[in-house]
């Protein structure tokens, strides 16, 4: 049973979560190349705008800032999934190789099979999903022994060596098309957010209106995976089961963010840390945190990134790596 003093916590926290995204979403309207002014933003929500405030709101800037607040929902839920069945507290879609298969996916589909721009936003997503889910069974295969199972410490080994592996495989096919193609995936890979219209928006959303409540509903059998096999097996948790299912949920999360947000690290790595710092290791009080809060970070991230050069600014993911690179190595000499 959960101490009523730590849900009460965690309430206060995700009310402070929310607001500071509200306060973020709020910011990052009224700031861009063509500006909208705070005061104007009320009038041109109901309907009393002019014509350009309203095509700045509605199609510029809003889609983009709930893309980017979703897409980070998304990596940071595969993260805290993929940290609980792998019981590695460095294991992200980004560093591990998830994001890294689904770039490799979603630049062969993009290249070589020409689809009608109303289908494209829907099924990237889902080329994204069946690439990076080949990545993390291969990444899987090269990590389970029969005679120890899932040896966590080898997965992340192994899966640093696949996305390096495969970021070879991308500049072998960067050298062989179109410049203009090859434009349009370099973006994507540095995390520069391109999904900006609401297309983008029904495309990811259903992945988490899906999977956010799959993973609250599995979060027992997740603290039981994250403490040990032997313990797992006592209580008749099916450990290959449950872990295939949940590996399949953090596949999908981190492929649908990538394919509309690029391919961005740290996120699912900072997110589940920070919130377990906050509430604690259960996965029912950390990981609602930890989606609230990747969501805040890729949104500062995204809003800093936009405005800080003229005229593209840093792509998201550039911003977000130069904190959690960092962060990422606190972490590697903690367990050190």
């Amino acid at each position: 049973m959960i101490h009523p003093s730590l849900v009460k916590k965690q309430r206060i926290i995700m009310l402070a979560l929310a607001l500071l995204i509200l306060a973020t979403i709020v910011i990052g309207i009224g700031l861009g190349y063509s500006s909208l002014s705070y005061d104007r933003l009320i009038p041109t929500i109901i309907g009393q705008g002019s014509f350009k405030e309203e095509f700045v709101l509605f199609s510029i800037r809003l889609p983009r800032v709930v893309v980017t607040l979703l897409g980070g929902m998304a990596l940071a839920l595969s993260g805290a999934i993929l940290q609980g069945i792998t019981r590695n507290d460095l294991a992200d879609p980004g560093i591990i190789g998830i994001n890294s298969g689904a770039g490799v996916g979603v630049a062969i589909f993009y290249l070589s099979f020409p689809v009608d721009a109303n289908t494209f936003v829907y099924v990237l997503p889902l080329v994204a999903f069946a690439s990076a889910l080949l990545t993390m069974v291969a990444i899987y295969a090269f990590s389970y022994s029969r005679k120890n199972g899932l040896q966590p410490v080898r997965l992340v080994l192994i899966g640093v060596g696949f996305s390096m592996a495969l970021a070879g495989v991308m500049i072998i096919i960067f050298s062989s098309v179109d410049p203009f193609k090859v434009d349009f995936i370099a973006k994507w890979l540095n995390g520069n957010i391109w999904g900006t219209d609401w297309p983008f928006i029904w495309a990811i959303l259903p992945w988490l209106v899906i999977l956010i409540p799959f993973t609250l509903y599995k979060a027992n059998r997740l603290n039981l995976l994250g403490m040990s096999e032997p313990v797992a097996i006592g209580v008749g948790v099916r450990i290959e089961r449950e872990r295939i299912s949940l590996l399949i949920a953090a596949v999908a999360l981190a492929a649908a963010a990538v394919s509309v947000t690029g391919a961005i690290a740290f996120i699912g790595l900072m997110a589940p840390h920070i919130a377990k710092s906050l509430v604690g290791p259960r996965n029912q009080l950390f990981v609602p945190v930890a989606v609230l809060l990747g969501g805040l970070l890729l949104l500062v991230a995204d809003t800093i990134g936009r405005n800080v050069l003229d005229p593209d600014g840093i792509p998201a993911g550039i911003m977000v790596a130069l904190i959690g690179a960092p962060y990422f190595m606190y972490l590697l000499l903690k367990k050190a």
